[in-house]
């Protein structure tokens, strides 16, 4: 038996939920996977997973065997960056996530650039509005829409980003601007929600919080849907300033009400602490963080104008 290998497995299968998920990530057949699994615990003498119908649950035992496996996992693979030659010169893949729309507009062009600068570099980008775990994830490098909560990441900010109210020209020649955020009750709105149904816009924060009741004549899950909606002409949209520059560029939205967010979104670039960075994470923060900040502050400025 291969124990690295069967650290790797049970490891895949902790983090995957099933033995079929550890299966697909590693490219073993399930046979295999759940062979070395048994064959891990008969050498231990102690029973690691519980398989339930629906999951996966750590023994006791395998909790904290899992988590000695998952370190000394990480320290190999350390080595082996190190060995590689990763510390002493930028190469090697990077892991980026970023949200969908921001990544599509800012994230990727960088990326294609910086690819282009350090050839010894790949880079995978993943694009998600949900929050990816940065330590069990292996993210190397995460772009933040928000307020960072406490923890241990270490945190870059390169600019922020405000919720803006627009809506198309064809709109507002037909029903006006609204004079008020108390106005916005008469329009009709764009609303950005899933399954959850949001019915009200909350603007500033703490003393100055207002809360506005709004009416959707349309409402979808993605920015870029919202976006197209207001450029239709079919009502008023409150958007992240970067998502509507664009279109606010193009004349397709006008933006109105200005400046009623007071209270900046901060964007941050993120990652794990590292007793040494390697090169490539640092090569990445130092070609992408300036870029950035340069591309928020004109966004800035555009919607300043606008």
């Amino acid at each position: 038996m291969d124990r690295f290998e069967a650290m790797r497995t049970l490891v895949a299968a902790v983090d995957g939920g099933s033995l079929s998920a550890a299966s697909r990530a590693l490219g073993v057949p399930l046979p295999t996977v759940s062979r070395w699994i048994s064959d891990l615990e008969a050498h231990l003498g102690s029973r690691l997973l519980v398989r339930t119908s629906r999951k996966l649950i750590l023994t006791e035992a395998g909790e904290a065997f899992a988590a000695v496996a998952r370190r000394l996992l990480d320290d190999l693979a350390e080595a082996e960056r190190a060995a590689s030659g990763e510390y002493r010169e930028p190469r090697g893949e990077l892991l980026v996530t970023a949200p969908i729309m921001f990544g599509k507009l800012h994230v990727a062009p960088l990326v294609h650039a910086f690819l282009a600068a350090y050839t010894p570099v790949s880079v995978r980008l993943i694009l998600s509005d949900h929050v990816i775990d940065i330590v069990e994830a292996h993210v190397d490098v995460a772009v933040r829409i928000g307020r960072m909560p406490d923890s241990q990441l270490i945190s870059r900010q390169v600019g922020h980003v405000r919720w803006i109210l627009s809506a198309s020209p064809d709109y507002l020649a037909r029903r006006g601007e609204p004079a008020n955020l108390e106005a916005l009750r008469d329009h009709d709105c764009i609303a950005f929600e899933g399954l959850q149904t949001y019915r009200s816009w909350t603007f500033g924060s703490g003393a100055n919080e207002r809360t506005v009741p709004i009416k959707p004549r349309f409402s979808v899950n993605t920015a870029d849907a919202v976006v197209e909606a207001a450029a239709a002409g079919l009502g008023v949209a409150r958007l992240m300033s970067y998502q509507a520059a664009p279109a606010i560029a193009d004349r397709r939205l006008v933006q109105i009400l200005h400046r009623r967010d007071d209270h900046p979104t901060p964007v941050n670039l993120m990652h794990q602490p590292q007793p040494v960075q390697p090169l490539k994470r640092r090569a990445f923060l130092d070609f992408v963080a300036p870029r950035l900040s340069l591309a928020l502050a004109n966004i800035e400025e555009s919607l300043g104008r606008a």
